[in-house]
């Protein structure tokens, strides 16, 4: 039966990112199956903290994209990103989403779907859920705010306080709580949230974008100069969570090795500290590119040899399973993983890559170099990543397994 969707995810493309990937393909997907989705969301601006000319001077801007209704709201956004300015960028898409869904979302919804983080969506969808009487579904992709103590994005005792509170209304209050992988289920069963209300819809990979392109590697190696490299990559946001300094640090203690190259694509607030370590090793080997279209990801994971998959060592880092980890095994590409845990497990399990412990620069080279010197060994990885990935993480037929239980459980 078709529904109508009120969907609430803070970033959306054409903003890049896992979170922006993971929100326009479930919308697509219930698009392709008869559903009408309204996507509420920001201003682009995410990671840069800058806004479009097009968009400034506007409050809300309405679109359509490839069939989403997409209502745009603006936020205060900023390149800097301290904390003043974070807490006032999540609080005017919480505030201007509640407005924008109460005057300019019209009609009867089957149900509202938000996406957490940032935790402030959840603010918007509990007082959309009640001024609209839908029933709200919340998904959990981070542990939030746990996981912004523990990488010091957030400290300030009283706001910890008033997100953990959030928080918890978000659990109370929503049917149905979708998490991305069994450790964020097994975390939210000992907080005290029942199992029934849990399922588990992890990240995955779009295999259809996803793939091995041999011509596309030819002409980006050939482009950057680097044919008969062995390349390692990182495509993806340089935050505060990945740790990037390790790769650095890698990069230098391998300047030795002028057969072995790293490409690091993407934008983020530790941009300019990572940009300014390579320069401070003067580097020659490091490639660093500015964030690319989602599209031609794939393009730069095929040219490389290996992925680099990192996070930093907090605890809590031990639940995730990066969407990063599924695009380089849909492309073939074997992985060093610096995520102790449950992606450590995936991955030894599959034999898609090796684990290096994470922030140890060291270990990440002896792995770089092994894979190098092992060129039947990492080709085996790659195809062993890609079948499991086909098989178990295509972000349709996860988007297809998630419509379906949250109609059954609307109409039972």
């Amino acid at each position: 039966m078709p529904m109508r969707i009120l969907y609430l995810s803070q970033y959306f493309p054409p903003e890049a990112g896992a979170t922006q990937s993971r929100a326009y393909e479930m919308a697509s997907k219930w698009i392709q199956l008869g559903h009408q989705v309204t996507m509420l969301t920001e201003f682009p601006n995410h990671p840069s903290g800058i806004i479009p000319p097009y968009y400034r001077g506007k409050l809300f801007e309405r679109s359509n994209l490839d069939g989403i209704d997409v209502l745009r709201v603006w936020v205060k956004a900023s390149a800097v990103k301290n904390y003043s300015n974070r807490i006032l960028f999540y609080l005017t898409y919480m505030l201007n989403a509640i407005i924008a869904g109460f005057i300019l979302v019209r009609g009867k919804y089957d149900f509202l779907y938000a996406t957490s983080p940032p935790l402030f969506v959840g603010g918007a969808a509990l007082v959309l859920s009640r001024l609209k009487h839908i029933p709200m579904f919340f998904e959990v992709r981070d542990l939030w705010p746990e996981t912004a103590v523990a990488i010091g994005e957030l400290s300030n005792p009283h706001t910890i306080s008033v997100a953990t509170k959030l928080e918890e209304m978000c659990y109370r209050r929503a049917e149905q709580i979708v998490v991305v992988t069994n450790g964020m289920y097994e975390r939210l069963i000992q907080r005290g949230v029942l199992p029934e209300k849990l399922i588990i819809i992890p990240n995955g990979a779009n295999i259809e974008m996803f793939t091995f392109k041999q011509n596309e590697r030819n002409r980006i190696r050939t482009e950057l100069g680097l044919e008969g490299k062995f390349i390692a990559i990182y495509a993806g946001i340089h935050g505060l969570a990945q740790g990037l300094e390790t790769i650095v640090h890698t990069a230098h203690l391998l300047s030795d090795k002028p057969d072995i190259h790293f490409i690091m694509i993407g934008e983020g607030p530790k941009k300019l500290d990572i940009l300014s370590l390579s320069k401070a090793y003067n580097l020659s080997n490091l490639t660093m590119l500015p964030e690319k279209p989602r599209d031609v990801i794939p393009d730069y994971l095929s040219a490389a040899d290996v992925a680099l998959v990192p996070l930093r060592k907090p605890e809590i880092f031990k639940a995730t399973l990066p969407s990063k980890l599924f695009d380089a095994w849909a492309c073939e590409r074997p992985v060093i993983l610096s995520i102790d845990g449950e992606a450590r497990i995936v991955v030894e399990t599959v034999k898609g890559g090796i684990f290096s412990p994470p922030e140890d620069p060291i270990r990440m080279a002896e792995a770089l170099i092994h894979l190098m010197n092992s060129p039947v060994e990492r080709q085996a990885m790659g195809k062993n990543g890609f079948n499991y990935t086909r098989q178990n993480h295509s972000r349709a037929k996860l988007a297809e397994k998630l419509i379906v239980h949250l109609e059954n459980y609307l109409h039972n």
